[in-house]
């Protein structure tokens, strides 16, 4: 019988507890709970002490291991977001690293060229007024061994036959003049033969280009008496090239005198084109 009342209480009880009202049955055993604890705190008993004790221990406890998967994943998504933010601002530290160089690197270059620049106004002005400079261009189908091709041509009066100089020492003469542009034959080429003298000896000969960057003298005397560091000049002869031009100076290399030249033909970006003697070439 008593089996039976039981059996009608619990049924009575799950009709009742609905859903909604174990909800609110939850929330009013929550709110009790809580002032029960807040009773307890008021109470000053050794067995309640160690009771809060434990309550708080677990409390807190149970905090540490409810956050730690949180506090972690905020920690990894800020070192993320601090590795994308460095990776970034390499980034961009490298392209204004590269943009600085670049910049030097084109200041650089325009100061080696206003320098140049410069060092062929003053030698103009010293020479009153007989230089007229001018810019190497680029030339690989030239059917000489050693030349160039400079960018003024007729419209300033260049002619066949003109020396060209680097600063103040000789390197070549124009061999062709179109009206935009000249070629220069270089003193190392094959075609090459120039009237020269030596110092201090002061013997003829004449500098003759083979391919490479140090041209032979030949016709020289049989006795002759050059030495090693002797100068080479322009001799004058011929009337076309202005006397006393520096070209080199003596090599002699296995009884083979060489003259190794002033300016290395490689490094040549502005030439000086020698207008002195335009009269006597037309």
């Amino acid at each position: 019988m008593e089996t039976s009342r039981d059996d009608v209480g619990i049924a009575i009880r799950s009709a009742f507890l609905t859903k909604s009202t174990k909800q609110k049955f939850s929330l009013f055993a929550l709110i009790i709970l809580s002032i029960a604890l807040l009773f307890t705190e008021t109470i000053e008993t050794k067995p309640l002490n160690f009771f809060r004790a434990f309550v708080k221990d677990a409390i807190y406890r149970g905090a540490l291991v409810v956050s730690a998967p949180s506090k972690s994943i905020n920690n990894f998504s800020g070192f993320i977001k601090e590795h994308l933010s460095l990776y970034d601002d390499y980034g961009k530290l490298k392209k204004e690293n590269s943009e600085l160089k670049n910049q030097i690197s084109g200041k650089d270059f325009l100061e080696l060229e206003n320098n140049q620049l410069r060092r062929l106004i003053d030698e103009q002005i010293s020479s009153s007024s007989n230089l007229l400079s001018a810019r190497v261009m680029l030339d690989k189908q030239s059917p000489y061994l050693n030349s160039f091709i400079i960018n003024i041509g007729s419209n300033k009066k260049i002619k066949n036959g003109m020396a060209v100089l680097d600063s103040k020492n000789f390197i070549g003469r124009i061999v062709d003049v179109n009206y935009f542009s000249s070629r220069v034959l270089l003193v190392s080429d094959l075609n090459s033969k120039i009237p020269i003298i030596t110092e201090p000896s002061a013997h003829h000969a004449i500098l003759s280009g083979h391919g490479k960057n140090k041209p032979t003298l030949e016709y020289l005397p049989e006795n002759h008496n050059i030495k090693n560091g002797d100068k080479v000049y322009t001799s004058g002869r011929e009337g076309i090239f202005s006397p006393g031009i520096p070209i080199g100076k003596v090599r002699i290399e296995d009884n083979v005198v060489k003259v190794l030249l002033f300016s290395d033909l490689s490094q040549i970006t502005f030439v000086n084109i020698n207008l002195e003697n335009i009269n006597k070439i037309e």
